[in-house]
């Protein structure tokens, strides 16, 4: 069984109902839920949440919610393999073995189900018990500075003050999009930075964080040009 499973809890501080508000003409989630079921890569895809508005507005685009997340998950401390381990091992008692399975962030505007499906056929290709989306820095990382009490600034580098940048070893972070992962991974609950992953490179333009309202904002102006130029389905 491949099993999709959308994290989506009600308590969102810093941009209210975030996985439910209106995005560029659509709720948040929304987005995720199509590109998980146009993607044809799933036997289920769900939503977990505690929040019983998010669970409408989930089955309104297809999703499921077989289940309400327990409030010991749905924390601003709760993490998000045990939010998956937990979805597997549910399954599991309803006699369904999930396989494989695909974590996918409800704010993710940008997905785009071709990359669920060739992510999903790198995860096999090389055999590794993760495969996740990420994009490059786009300034050198080790030419970094960092603010001080005293209103100045520090390098967290100081030795490559002088190297060149093309000189400097490129770096990644999480594009925050989807996981991919074997469920024994998740249930084991290894960690996602690390060896058993197989970065999925996406170009810098196709990803947006959105923690802030600032993000949202930012967001809302790189989806529309991508959704013009023909970028984004």
């Amino acid at each position: 069984m491949k099993l999709c499973v959308i994290p989506a809890r009600g308590g969102s501080k810093r941009i209210p109902r975030k996985n439910i508000k209106e995005f560029c003409g659509k709720p948040m989630i929304g987005y995720s839920i199509e590109a998980a079921l146009q993607s044809n890569c799933f036997d289920q895809v769900v939503v977990s949440t505690d929040d019983k508005k998010i669970a409408e507005m989930a089955k309104s685009f297809g999703a499921s919610v077989p289940f309400m997340r327990p409030d010991e998950l749905a924390n601003d401390y709760a993490g998000t393999i045990p939010v998956i381990k937990h979805a597997i091992e549910w399954f599991e008692e309803q006699g369904e073995t999930p396989s494989v399975v695909c974590c996918l962030y409800a704010t993710a505007p940008f997905v785009q189900a071709g990359v669920i499906q060739r992510a999903y056929e790198q995860l096999q290709e090389t055999q590794a018990e993760y495969c996740f989306t990420v994009t490059s820095f786009a300034f050198p990382i080790q030419r970094a500075i960092k603010l001080t009490e005293e209103r100045r600034v520090e390098m967290f580098y100081p030795e490559h003050f002088s190297t060149r940048s093309q000189d400097l070893e490129e770096a990644y972070h999480d594009a925050g999009q989807f996981y991919w992962g074997k469920a024994m991974a998740f249930k084991q609950q290894k960690p996602l930075f690390s060896g058993d992953a197989s970065p999925y490179i996406l170009p810098r333009h196709l990803v947006q964080d959105i923690d802030t309202v600032e993000d949202w904002k930012r967001a809302e102006l790189m989806y529309q040009v991508l959704k013009q130029n023909g970028d984004i389905a």
